[in-house]
């Protein structure tokens, strides 16, 4: 009885299950293939390109620019922090009105 029941049930899925042909039958060696998508090349199979040497004397000049900038803005600090103790620093700077000597005591030499 569990026989006629089970070819029952598999004739009524084959019903409305499109058919298609096994793995091994002639049907499916001479169905028409589909091409396979073709796959994206892998970013390891070529070799790494890095910065070329403009690009990459770009960014020294940038990181230099800023260093200086950053060395400016500690010396102005430091000569900030020094004025509050009311300690002259000479602090100076490219096109300034006054050099250093300006700073010195009178009678004190540096």
């Amino acid at each position: 009885m569990r026989d006629s029941i089970a070819r029952a049930l598999l004739w009524a899925l084959a019903l409305l299950m499109p058919n298609k042909p096994g793995r091994h039958s002639a049907a499916f060696l001479t169905a028409p293939t589909t091409t396979p998508e073709p796959v994206p090349a892998s970013p390891w199979s070529r070799p790494w390109t890095g910065p070329t040497k403009e690009e990459a004397a770009a960014v020294f000049r940038q990181e230099a620019e800023t260093t200086l900038q950053l060395g400016v803005i500690r010396e102005r600090r430091r000569a900030a922090a020094l004025a509050t103790l009311g300690v002259d620093y000479p602090y100076t700077y490219e096109g300034a009105p006054f050099g250093a000597d300006a700073f010195a005591a009178a009678g004190v030499s540096a």
